[in-house]
């Protein structure tokens, strides 16, 4: 018992030093763009374009200073044995093409009524990160005029 608690106890205390590291200045990097929106630990630009994308499915959470947005499952009612779950990563302040990642999980209901796990067509990931981009990029023009 006493081990778990003085792991756990490392595991947080190491926790909070590196946070505090995120106010040093980067050795030979330069400092970050003013890209992202006060409040939040992530491009506001991809932040917003990813709300605004998938807005159709719904939320689950949302962790704005992490980069993590987690979506439920969504069925299209055109489709209703079909489902589908979405999480994005949004791994930078800047808006780069590499600082989006992603992820769509896909369930298909059986004849027998329970749903199990499907293949994903990679470039369906792949038309929503461009998506979420061309948003993106669109709301970073409209900001700047």
């Amino acid at each position: 018992m006493a081990l778990v608690r003085g792991a756990a106890v490392a595991l947080v205390a190491s926790g909070l030093l590196l946070a505090g590291c995120g106010g040093l200045p980067r050795l030979g990097g330069s400092a970050p763009t003013p890209t992202a929106e006060a409040g939040i630990g992530v491009n506001g630009f991809l932040w917003r374009a990813t709300l605004d994308t998938l807005s159709f499915m719904p939320l689950a959470n949302a962790d704005p200073w992490g980069g993590v947005i987690n979506y439920d499952w969504y069925t299209n009612p055109q489709t209703p044995d079909e489902r589908f779950k979405a999480t994005v990563f949004i791994l930078d302040t800047r808006l780069r093409a590499d600082a989006l990642n992603v992820s769509i999980t896909k369930e298909v209901r059986g004849s027998d009524g329970q749903w199990t796990a499907a293949p994903v067509a990679a470039q369906t990931e792949t038309d929503l990160e461009n998506a979420i981009l061309t948003k993106a990029r669109q709301l970073n023009l409209s900001n700047a005029g």
